[in-house]
Parts: C-alpha cells; sequence; structure tokens
C-alpha cells in the first residue's frame, strides 16, 4: 500500500490518480475470458480474476453484489463525482487538509471510472453556487476535471439542497453519484441533500472524510480550536480533559451519520486520512462482493 502522505505530495492529479488505481487493482489478475458478443447475455456472480470492465456498476450500487456482464463486450454508467468544498474541508492534519485528500480521492475515482469507459462528472459544492463539469467519455475532459481539481478552493458552507434540485432533473435515466464530503453540517444541509438525492431515486455513495486528529484530538501546540465555518473558538484544554466523553460521542456521531445513509439506501464508506487511499478502496469494493 501506498502511504498516504506519499500521494497527497503529488501535485499532478493525473500522476497521484495512477499510483492510486495502481494499488488498487495490485492483486487482482486479469481474466482469461474474452468478451464474447456484442449483445448482452445474462449477468453472473463475479469470481476473484474477473476482468473488472465487465462489472455491471450501477447493478452493483443497487444490489450490493458484484455482477458480471456477459456476452457484452463494453459496459459504461454516467459517474457524478460531488465534492463538498465547504470551509470545514480546510481541516488539516499536519502538511495536509480535508480538500487535498478530497481531490486526490475524486481524481483516483475519475481515473477508474474514464478507464471502463464510463462517462464522469464533477459537481463541486460552496457557499454561493455549484461548479458543475458534466459527465463525459473523452481524455481531454478528463484533463480539464483534474485542472479543476488542482485548483479547488474552499468557502463558506455547502449551501441549501434545493438550489442544486434542478442539476439532478435532467437526466431521466439514473445515475452513480459519489460524494466526498467531512459531513460537517450546520443546519441540516448535507442530509437534505442527501435525502433530495436519494429521493430522485439516484444510486449514491458517501466516502466520509476524517483526519487522523479528529479521532485523537492531537492538536500539539495549540490551546484552542476554531470551527472554520462559523469561526467560533473552543478551548482545547477542556476537550483533552474529557477524551473519553469525546470518544464516545465521536462514535455514536459516526454510527449515526451511517444509519442516516443506509436508512436511505445510500452506501457509506468512513475515509481516515491517515490510512492508505487505496487500502480504504479496495476494503470497500471487497466488503461488496459475496
Amino acid at each position: 500500500m501506498v502511504r498516504p502522505e506519499d500521494i497527497l505530495a503529488i501535485k499532478d492529479l493525473s500522476l497521484a490518480a495512477r499510483r492510486v488505481i495502481d494499488g488498487f487493482m495490485s492483486g487482482i489478475n486479469k481474466s482469461n475470458v474474452k468478451g464474447a458478443g456484442l449483445e448482452f447475455s445474462q449477468y453472473r456472480s463475479y469470481q476473484p480474476g474477473d476482468d473488472l470492465r465487465w462489472l455491471d456498476w450501477k447493478r452493483v450500487a443497487r444490489t450490493d453484489r458484484y455482477y458480471i456482464r456477459e456476452s457484452e463486450l463494453e459496459t459504461s454508467i454516467s459517474v457524478r463525482l460531488l465534492v463538498d468544498a465547504s470551509k470545514s474541508m480546510d481541516h488539516r492534519d499536519g502538511a495536509f487538509s480535508k480538500i487535498d485528500y478530497a481531490r486526490h480521492l475524486a481524481a483516483a475515482l475519475a481515473w477508474l471510472a474514464h478507464s471502463q469507459g464510463d462517462a464522469v462528472g464533477l459537481y463541486v459544492f460552496r457557499e454561493g453556487g455549484v461548479f458543475s463539469l458534466p459527465a463525459r467519455r473523452d481524455p481531454q475532459h478528463l484533463a480539464r476535471m483534474f485542472h479543476q481539481l488542482e485548483t479547488l478552493t474552499t468557502g463558506g458552507v455547502v449551501g441549501d439542497a434545493i438550489a442544486y434540485r434542478n442539476i439532478f432533473l435532467g437526466e431521466q435515466r439514473r445515475e452513480l453519484l459519489i460524494f466526498i464530503t467531512d459531513y460537517y453540517e450546520r443546519d441540516g444541509e448535507i442530509s437534505r441533500m442527501l435525502e433530495l438525492l436519494s429521493a430522485l431515486r439516484h444510486e449514491i455513495i458517501v466516502f466520509h472524510v476524517m483526519a487522523g486528529n479528529e479521532f485523537s484530538l492531537d492538536y500539539s501546540g495549540y490551546s484552542q480550536v476554531e470551527d472554520l465555518e462559523t469561526g467560533v473558538r473552543v478551548p482545547l484544554g477542556a476537550a483533552l480533559g474529557a477524551l473519553d466523553e469525546y470518544a464516545s460521542r465521536m462514535k455514536d456521531w459516526l454510527a449515526s451519520v451511517r444509519m442516516q445513509c443506509l436508512d436511505r439506501q445510500i452506501e457509506y464508506e468512513l475515509m481516515r486520512m491517515d490510512q492508505p487511499m487505496d487500502g480504504a478502496l479496495r476494503r470497500y469494493l471487497k466488503g461488496r462482493i459475496v
């Protein structure tokens, strides 16, 4: 596995994405079975060694099972990467911030989807609106996506979900939406957005980005912490004196977030910045294989 700090230190997102996916794909053997035809024949369960290009990702998202589409030359879907670029994503753990992790994770997922022939789009949510790059398949589009991720900046809060409704109403077919967020919300804005997207019957995966120091309260040299979205400051000494209570509340909150997602038929995976990104992706996908 590649250390997270080594990946996040790579400024060229194209290179970083390839390194993550190379790590993710290591140990997966190419299938000896070639595409048998141009038309769909049947589904069958995924077997270790099968070529991931023949996976039906929409069926995976819907059933929590890996299925191979036999006798079909190519399978493609439309994937939208949704990135939370609110101010709380500036939270840092050492040399890197959550938004650094989010941009590299989004780049890796875009590279993976593109390599399978899927159309990929990018939607960045921050105060004042949403930046959108509609889903396409061509390599130039992927390069534009990497450029937008490299220049990504944070600002304010995610905003009201109703303002984004029209973005997801245009397509008649269901899509795969991958939301990368720290799930920090002041007034339930992220929960409302996910509720809206779920009501529109899209397939949704949430990758919840958390820094290591959020679990350990390791803020050496600091006497207080600041809410990046409200500016409110809290003395750190009091929190350090109640680490057990803090850990318990953190555990309860994470369990609540996970259950909110699962209740809406939304897939959920916690992504810790202090753990290898390729390992987290592999662990998530392995959990979906029966």
